[in-house]
């Protein structure tokens, strides 16, 4: 027999929203490539995920409420010709970094809804597969961070 106090404790937790991931797991360094033209429709966007938990992570999904969409991609270059592909799923080993970089690893930042301005800070959310969101923020630079 399940007591009334316990029934709504259980209830309690199933209702509860997607939750923050542990501070083990952080993005820092966080910043966005400030587009040449204030009517480019996309930016790219960088940092670092940090996993300092004791189990690997993978990120699965990121969104933004400045842009209509954001996703993982991956700049290659394949026989002298550059590529890009979007990442549906990256790992993340216990205790290591990994870097969203130029010409590599990069947040696709689609549909900017408002012109992004030099020195602005942009809060992103990285989803783990898990269902744990890690809060970023990026700061808007002319050039490189």
């Amino acid at each position: 027999m399940i007591t009334k106090p316990f029934a709504c404790v259980l209830m309690a937790a199933f209702a509860m929203p997607a939750f923050a991931a542990d501070d083990c797991v952080s993005f820092k360094e966080g910043w966005i490539r400030l587009p040449p033209m204030a009517s480019m429709p996309m930016a790219a966007g960088f940092g670092q995920v940090h996993n300092a938990c004791s189990a690997p992570v993978a990120v699965t999904a990121a969104r933004g409420a400045e842009f209509a969409e954001v996703s993982l991609h991956e700049s290659t270059v394949v026989d002298g010709v550059n590529r890009m592909r979007e990442v549906e799923r990256l790992p993340v080993a216990a205790g290591k970094d990994v870097a969203f970089k130029p010409g590599g690893l990069h947040l696709m930042l689609m549909g900017i809804k408002q012109p992004l301005q030099d020195g602005q800070r942009v809060a992103l959310t990285l989803v783990l597969e898990d269902g744990r969101e890690v809060p970023a923020e990026l700061v808007v630079k002319k050039q490189g961070g």
